[in-house]
């Protein structure tokens, strides 16, 4: 399916957002996610569900100040 990733066209064949983190090769790293404008906690990605056309917004923590 065919989604937004970070402002750009994705393909992908998981639906769930755990299993579409995984398949861009994020795995189990540390990230804030959004889907759509809406922030998804770490432990609901299991049951976020993502459709054709979704915007998911994929963060990584930096260092900084």
């Amino acid at each position: 399916m065919k989604i937004i990733i970070n402002g750009r066209s994705a393909e992908v064949t998981a639906t769930a957002l755990d299993r579409v983190l995984i398949e861009l090769g994020y795995g189990e790293a540390r990230v804030a996610t959004a889907v759509n404008g809406a922030f998804v906690a770490r432990e609901m990605r299991t049951k976020c569900t993502l459709n054709e056309g979704d915007r998911l917004e994929v963060v990584t923590p930096r260092q900084g100040g």
